[in-house]
Parts: structure tokens; sequence; C-alpha cells
């Protein structure tokens, strides 16, 4: 048996593969024991920047050299050596058969799309599963897909045969040398204790070339998910940045919109538990760690005990490489670290600014639409006599006008808990939430609601409020079209009343359309319905304020031109034109330039879109600005219903206040001015009692129409009694003239 040195060979010594699978082309002088084969076309990743194919050639001298008299080998030291070859993206790689491998996934399904159908399609020959698709509009839409190119065999494989050639001393006995098969890895746990326990660093690599296809992200969440269950004993810091650093992986931003694609829903809460799990068995040395800071996880801690005074931890993280950083702080309070025993404890918290956008809550009651987070998410590892923490979030989108609400993480349920937090403060960027922690629930956040506000006092108002404008705008009209005659005398006011008329039916209309639009449920197949109601709404609304716009138009009209009147005929045009002509140009012109980009409506509410194309400033813009002429109408009628004479009395100057007082009340509903609340509303951190107020006043402006602008006026009241008289009138002649034929009979027959 030979026992002198040997030379591990490698590409760049000119030696290159020959006939067979790893043949190699030598002299007689040498012969090959055992070489590597690293099988790239097994491990082939798509959009990677670089691959690798590691080569290890064992060589030692040939029997012809070693039984020639004299010979001495010269090979130089014997140590493992490790050969690369680069490969630039998009170069294909040759298996055996000479068949190129490539990473591309099949994106449709072949032959007819039949509406609820499914299929599926093989994944790409580089990766195991398969990818579903179903059919919707007939369209096939991907539903599915677990197309994996990772496995345990592949986490491990390139390490248990280094660790076989490695080799330290300048020679090898042969007889040292062990040329049987590796042992074969079955579970994670298995590997990782056998290459490397200390850091679980052998698996990094490999995870984080790989693509982050849905398979792949579901088998580094039970990859994860292992580790936590059986290598969780005694974590270290070298431990969990290797742990975060996998996990890190899949929270990329470039990684979120596959989440949506893999079979288990519960993969997000799993990664999250996981996390979380792993992080309670961590053990921090110093008094004040930063642990890990990846772009999409970091891990920070300290020790604490009960003489410690009021802790913080403050993290600074972007949800993608461009936006500006999102800010979170966790805020341990004086009176919580008194309940701590006088031996050293520890705080740990991670926070996450893409995992919100991943976690699925489980199937919730009476929510449509998944809630959204807009905020970092924040776990927390507190000692168990700790229960009260709180937490500070940057809101991630500032522009956003809803409340937000404290929620926490309930990792039995599977879904956000809005009793696990309360509400301490509310302002544009920052939420400050008091949470309770408990061994379920860990991780906290903010969500968005989608509504301005979710009181129902405000959903008890607009629904008694509504109902009661429909009815008495309903009422309205039939006193118009019952006295109409009587009381359109001139042409000022036949105007006023053509004003009051049409105004009745644009809130009306709206009122109905808000009404179908508030019960409307937005589905895929009824997208066009909703952008119809949505229409409708923003029409007939706009209708209603420039209505009101020429009403003080025609108020200014009557008090400074005196002697010379416009024809009623031109008065009608003008009308017609600002009542109706405005607002259908302003909603055509909103829904030709939104709706291409799908940008017209709410995604949760058939309303106009905010969030994205500031749709709904076609609205806001032109109601404002009519609100504030209309308001400098009132002053101006207040002012020249003022007049006060010389030497006028106290009981004149009373008088002429409860006028401009009355002229006020009346002006103020039919003008719109009650709109003028809705500035506050749009304020954050306003008081509840402006949203009650401006709920009130305009969901039953339809009412003070009735009021002020029918049942107060004087002519129309007199007209009404006009009209009841004469109907009374009418109802005596006729009970009359029916009696009298009768009683003549009577009369002639008692003659008779």
């Amino acid at each position: 048996m030979y026992t002198g040195p040997c030379k591990v060979l490698h590409l760049s010594s000119g030696l290159l593969p020959n006939s067979g699978r790893f043949g190699i082309v030598l002299s007689d002088e040498y012969q090959v024991v055992t070489s590597l084969w690293y099988p790239l076309y097994k491990t082939h990743a798509p959009q990677q920047a670089s691959r690798m194919l590691l080569l290890n050639y064992l060589v030692i001298p040939s029997k012809a050299q070693l039984n020639k008299p004299g010979y001495i080998p010269n090979l130089g030291e014997c140590s493992h050596y490790r050969s690369k070859i680069h490969l630039k993206a998009g170069d294909k790689l040759q298996s055996p058969e000479g068949k190129p491998k490539t990473g591309r996934i099949q994106e449709q399904c072949e032959g007819p799309c039949i509406s609820s159908s499914n299929c599926s399609q093989p994944c790409a020959k580089d990766f195991h599963g398969e990818i579903g698709f179903t059919c919707n509009q007939k369209k096939w839409h991907k539903s599915t897909e677990t197309c994996t190119s990772l496995s345990v065999e592949k986490l491990f494989k390139d390490s248990t045969g280094a660790s076989r050639l490695s080799v330290a001393a300048p020679s090898i006995p042969l007889h040292i040398l062990d040329f049987r098969a590796p042992e074969t890895i079955e579970s994670v746990a298995q590997g990782i204790r056998k290459n490397c326990p200390l850091d679980y660093a052998c698996i990094i690599d490999i995870v984080k070339s790989s693509e982050t296809t849905s398979g792949n992200i579901a088998f580094i969440v039970e990859l994860l998910k292992n580790i936590s269950t059986d290598l969780s004993d005694n974590v270290t810091r070298e431990k969990m940045k290797s742990y975060s650093e996998v996990a890190n992986h899949i929270l990329n931003t470039a990684a979120i919109s596959n989440w949506a694609f893999i079979p288990n829903k519960n993969a997000s809460s799993d990664l999250l538990q996981s996390v979380n799990l792993f992080a309670r068995q961590l053990h921090i040395h110093n008094n004040s760690e930063n642990i890990v800071n990846e772009l999409f996880i970091q891990t920070k801690g300290f020790h604490i005990n009960h003489n410690t005074s009021e802790k913080s931890l403050n993290f600074s993280m972007s949800t993608n490489n461009t936006t500006e950083d999102i800010l979170g702080m966790v805020q341990i309070p004086r009176q919580e670290l008194r309940k701590l025993w006088p031996n050293a404890s520890q705080a740990i918290s991670i926070a996450f600014p893409t995992l919100g956008a991943i976690l699925r809550e489980a199937h919730l009651q009476n929510v449509s639409h998944p809630r959204r987070v807009n905020g970092l998410v924040l776990s927390v590892v507190l000692p168990e006599t700790l229960q009260e923490i709180i937490l500070t979030f940057e809101k991630i989108n500032k522009t956003r006008n809803a409340r937000a609400q404290c929620v926490g993480w309930h990792s039995k349920k599977r879904r956000w808990d809005e009793k696990a937090c309360q509400m301490m403060l509310d302002i544009k960027n920052e939420v400050k939430c008091r949470c309770n922690y408990t061994s379920a629930v860990m991780s906290f956040s903010i969500l968005m609601s989608s509504k301005l506000m979710t009181d129902k006092v405000l959903d008890y108002i607009t629904c008694i409020g509504l109902s009661v404008s429909i009815l008495s705008l309903v009422l309205c009209l039939i006193i118009e079209a019952t006295v109409w005659s009587q009381v359109v005398v001139t042409e000022i006011s036949y105007m006023r009343h053509v004003c009051i008329v049409n105004i009745a039916v644009s809130l009306l209309t709206a009122n109905v359309w808000f009404i179908i639009g508030s019960n409307f449920n937005i589905k895929a197949q009824d997208y066009n319905m909703c952008v119809a109601v949505t229409f409708f709404s923003h029409f007939f609304y706009l209708s209603l304020f420039f209505w009101m716009l020429f009403k003080a138009l025609l108020i200014i009209y009557g008090i400074l031109v005196i002697f010379r009147r416009m024809m009623k005929s031109r008065m009608m045009v003008i009308g017609f034109a600002i009542g109706y002509g405005c607002p259908l140009i302003i909603a055509v012109t909103t829904v030709a330039i939104t709706e291409p980009e799908n940008g017209y409506m709410r995604p949760e509410a058939c309303w106009l879109n905010w969030d994205n194309t500031k749709a709904l400033l076609a609205f806001a813009i032109p109601a404002l600005v009519i609100v504030a002429v209309n308001l400098i109408v009132v002053l101006v009628v207040a002012v020249n219903t003022q007049r006060p004479s010389i030497g006028s009395s106290k009981s004149q100057d009373v008088a002429i206040i409860m006028r401009i007082s009355k002229n006020v009340a009346i002006l103020t509903p039919l003008l719109g001015l009650t709109w003028g609340f809705g500035i506050a509303t749009l304020i954050e951190g306003t008081s509840l009692t402006f949203h009650i107020i401006f709920a009130l006043l305009n969901a039953f402006q339809g009412f003070f129409i009735l009021l002020f602008g029918t049942i107060m006026d004087h002519k129309i009241r007199d007209a009404l009694r006009m009209r009841m008289s004469s109907l009374k009138g009418k109802s005596r002649a006729a009970e009359n003239a029916s009696l009298g034929p009768t009683n003549g009979s009577k009369l002639m027959n008692r003659q008779g």
C-alpha cells in the first residue's frame, strides 16, 4: 500500500474532464484515487449573479512510477483544494445528457379556460413541484405554486463532501482515507449538528443563493420552524445571526408577492412564531446588544432588573430599498420593571418592516378585505412577570386619513387581536399604544381602518338621517308641485323655486346612490357596476353644490341688480349649465383620467380613490370652493339686512339681529355651509364630537331643506292654505251637488 505524498489537482492545473462521468486525462505518472464533483446541473438557480462548480482531485503516483527503481515522488503538500467556475447569469448549463437547464417557470395553462376550472403545470426541470392555475374571466391566473429547488440533502451535500476530503497534514496514509459513501442526512437538525453546530452557518450560502419561489419560501419556513423546535436549547448571538440571515432572505420585498401562492396559508404566521420561539432561547451577554442588523429583520436586547430605570429599544428600518426609514420603539415602564426579581433578566425585541404585508389572518366574520398594517411589526420577549409595554409606531402611509388601531398578533388564533392593545396617541405621523404582553401575544403593530371613524354612533346617525332626509325631500317636491302656480309669479321667484326643486332632486338622487354604494359588495365581476355607482354619486353630489352656488348667485343678483332684470329663459340656461353642465364635465374628466390606471375607486368602497390617484379632490375642491363663496354671500346678506336707522331703539336692534339670524339659519343648509365642518374631520386626531356634528348636519340636510326652504316660506304657507281652502270648497260643493237631486226627489214625493 502506498503511504507517500499525494496532491490535489484542480482545473487550473490544466487537467480537464475526459471520457466517462468523472474521467480525467492524466499522464502515466499519476493516478486519480478519488474526486469530488459538485453536480452543477442539479443546483442551477436562475436569476443569480454567478454559480460555482466545486472540483476536488486527490492524485497519487501511478503503479508504474512506484515500481521504477529509485523513484522519489514529489507531489508537494496534499491539502484540500476547492476550485470555482463562475458562470454569468443567463449562461446555459449542460446536464450529463447535454440538455440545457433553465429556471424558467411555466406561467399559463394550455387548453380552453372555463370559469372556475383549475389546471396544473409542472415546474421547470431544476425545480420540484407544480403550479396551479384557476380560470377567472376567461383567463388563467396562477393560484398556487410549490416549485422548490431546495432539499435537506442539498443543504448539506457540499459540507459533507468537503469534510471528507479535508486534509491537514502534508501526506496521508491511504489506510486512513475513507472512500465510503457519505452518511445520509435525514433531517435539518442532524445536518446542522454534524456540520455547523456552533453557528448554523453551513446552510446560509445555499439558502441565500436560492430563488425566492413560493415553494422555496415554504421550504425555508419549515426549515426555520424545525430549527426553532429541535435546535433552540442554547441560542447564541452567532446562531441568531445565521437564523436571521435565512429569514431575511424570504422577507425581502422582492419575495413578498410570491407568499400569496403558498398553499399553506399559515406559512407567514408559522414564520413569526418560529422567530419568536427561537429568540426566546437567546442569551445576551452584554448589558445592551445590537444582535441582528439585517435589512428586513433587526434584533436588539438588554439586561434588566427591578432597579433598572425605564428602558426602550429603538428601531429604524425601511420597507424597501428606496423609501425613508420607518421608526419603531419599545418601552418598558418603570412600574413594570419593579415587578422583577433582583437578579438580572433580559428583554429582547425584533422588528420586521415587511412582515405586515405578508401576515395572513385566519377567516374573520364581517371582514371582507384584509386589514392593512401601517407600521413595523414589533415582537418582544420579556420575563413572565412583565405584562404591560408601550410601543410607538411611525406610520408607513402618512397621507391616509383613516384612524389607526393598535393590535397584537394572537399566535393561537392566527389573527390580529384588538383587545391586546389600547390607543394612547394618534397623530399625523405616529401612533402610541399600550399593549398587554402574554405568551400567546408577543408581536404588535398598527392597522388602518377603512373608514374615517368606526364608532357605531356615526353609523346610526347616518342611517337615521338619510332615511329622514329622503322622506323630507320627497315631501318637499310634492309641496313644490302643489303650490307651483301660486308662488312662481316673478322671474326671481320662479328661478328661486327652480333652484329649490333641483337642489332637492340632486340631493335625493345622490343619497339613493350613496345607499346603493354603501351596501355594495365589490367583486371582480361587479367592478363595472361599482364604477357606475361611484360616477353617479360623484355627479349628483356635485350637482347639489353647483345648484346651491347658483342660488347664492341669484341672491346676490337680487340685492345688487334692482332696475334691470334678466330674461327668464336666459336665467334658465345659465342655471342648468352651472347646475348640471359643470358637474358633468368634472365627473367625466375624473373617470377618464383615473380609470385606465384602476385608480378611480377605493379598493374597499364604491367611492372616489384617495390613496393612489387623489381622485377625491375632484369632489373636495369644488365643494369647498363653493362653500367658501356661499359663506361670503351669507355675510353680504347679513350686512345688507342690518341697515340700522338713526336713533333706533333697542327693540329695533333686537329685531334686526333676529332677522339676520333667521336669514343665516335659512341660508346655511340651502347653501351647503354645513359641509364646511368636513374640513375639521380631515385633520388627524380630530375629536369624535366634530364627526358627530358633521354627520348630524349633513345626514339631515334634506330635512333642513324642507324646513327652511319650504315650510318657513310664508308665500308657500299661504299658497298651501289657499290650496287647502279651495279643496275644502270643492269638496263641499261636490257634497251639495250630490245631495241636491236627492233632496229634490224627496220633496216631489212628499208633494205627490
